[in-house]
């Protein structure tokens, strides 16, 4: 006999865990959450977005000093240590977890500490770290363990230079030199933070281009920004062999070149939490990087499983998972309120950060549908002007007929932020979702919103 039943119980506590239980209870079911850890929040509380945002928030905060000239009043510029900057998201990581464990006690969810693994379709064990083993029963059960880095087998990970986003939280020291291997969005992300302490960092890259889902242009600007602060991008090269040493870690790649440097930060894929759960007990088997695979309401092969979050694999962003559960649990209560989560802005946390929403010019394109560009520079905004942050852009993708809003790419300060106003206007039903909503509406001045005034003349004036 099980020790519990549930309507609903979760695997995982991140940001599609806690969609989905929150939702569930709200909607009125009787739910448990396990977490395999000793506190709720997943991996992105403990290793991924909010201690890489905290980070990038304390490095930023480091570049105003040293680069202002009204600070050198109160002193030099200075060098700070990346232990000295982890204190500052150790801070934010505690208020994290006390906030989301209140949301659980509210909301009446029970939590379980433990690994989860399945007995069969409806019934989970969970084993504590004390040893002991409970066994929980559920008429449905949502998979939300997210993901960790991809680590090949080729790479002695155990080796005190060689690092990936997990365990580069670890890092004792700030190295003088950094290879990054692998440029997508965390390998960018930690180049900005890294280049920001003025450490010399080299960033490899398979591919051609940096993050080309973006707008071209926007990817462009990261590129120039990131080699105008230092960083040598290294495109179209792959590894052959990664040796750790005493003093440092030599990377051969395939071309022929060696790097050397004090450490080496893998950024190259992630990986899905399954391994643990034995899905085999169900008849699921995960892909070759451990994901599930759901239909548009997010449920397994299996009727009684669903799956959300980085488990199912891309867009792997923090803010989809958290749709993405709670849409699971909706699914579940109500099949009617089922819906597919594909409206996710994207956010990346560079320095500085990019956001971004609907089609790019090179989608558009191929697509063959007529669009013209409506564009503001911050370095001409008072408010940008005002806060000393002139680097960066809004970008309006709009139909040259209807004047409906295609796509909105920022590039800058607050870019994750701007972007929500396209967004919001993008979703609005009829022909309330033109360009003509920028110019008709009045922005507080001085703001950066107001730049989808400026962009949006800028954009009319270009039609004939």
């Amino acid at each position: 006999m099980p020790n519990y039943s549930y309507d609903i119980v979760v695997i995982g506590s991140g940001p599609a865990g806690e969609g989905a239980a929150l939702n569930a209870a709200k909607l009125g079911k009787r739910v448990a959450v396990i977490e395999r850890y000793p506190q709720v929040g997943g991996n992105c509380t403990h290793k991924g977005t909010i201690p890489s945002k905290a980070l990038r928030h304390s490095v930023r905060q480091i570049i105003q000093f040293n680069t202002n000239p009204m600070f050198r009043d109160i002193g030099e510029p200075q060098l700070f240590s990346f232990p000295r900057v982890l204190e500052d998201a150790s801070r934010v990581i505690r208020k994290q977890v006390r906030s989301r464990t209140n949301y659980y006690a509210r909301n009446r969810i029970d939590l379980f500490f433990g690994q989860a693994a399945f007995q069969d379709e409806k019934t989970l064990s969970v084993h504590a770290n004390d040893g002991a083993v409970e066994t929980i029963q559920a008429n449905q059960i949502i998979v939300a363990t997210g993901s960790r880095p991809y680590r090949p087998d080729d790479i002695d990970f155990s080796h005190p230079r060689v690092y990936d986003s997990d365990t580069i939280l670890t890092l004792g020291h700030t190295p003088r030199t950094l290879i990054i291997y692998g440029a997508g969005v965390i390998g960018c992300e930690y180049a900005s933070i890294f280049c920001g302490l003025g450490v010399k960092v080299d960033l490899i890259h398979s591919h051609d281009q940096l993050l080309s889902f973006l707008d071209d242009e926007i990817s462009d600007a990261l590129s120039y920004h990131l080699r105008n602060n230092g960083v040598l991008i290294r495109h179209s090269e792959t590894y052959d062999k990664i040796e750790g040493q005493d003093n440092g870690v030599v990377v051969s790649l395939k071309s022929g070149k060696r790097l050397k440097a004090d450490a080496l930060l893998w950024c190259n894929g992630r990986a899905g939490n399954t391994d643990d759960l034995k899905l085999e007990a169900v008849g699921l088997t995960p892909d070759q990087r451990g994901q599930l695979a759901v239909d548009s309401s997010y449920k397994t092969k299996v009727e009684t499983i669903y799956a959300v979050g980085d488990v199912i694999g891309r867009p792997s962003l923090a803010s989809a998972a958290y749709a993405q559960g709670r849409a699971a649990a909706a699914s579940i209560i109500n099949p009617d309120d089922s819906h597919f989560v594909d409206d996710v802005p994207t956010g990346i946390y560079t320095i500085p950060e990019i956001s971004s929403v609907g089609k790019n010019e090179k989608e558009l394109t191929q697509a063959k549908i007529p669009y013209e560009i409506g564009q503001a520079f911050f370095k001409d905004m008072a408010r940008a002007q005002i806060t000393g942050e002139p680097v960066g852009m809004l970008k309006i993708l709009f139909h040259r007929e209807t004047l409906a809003i295609l796509g909105i790419h920022c590039f800058g300060d607050q870019s994750s932020e701007i972007v929500h106003i396209g967004q919001a206007i993008m979703n609005q039903p009829g022909k309330a979702n033109t360009i003509n909503y920028f110019i008709n509406t009045t922005f507080n001045y001085p703001t950066m919103a107001e730049a989808y005034r400026v962009a949006a003349l800028s954009g009319l004036n270009r039609i004939f």
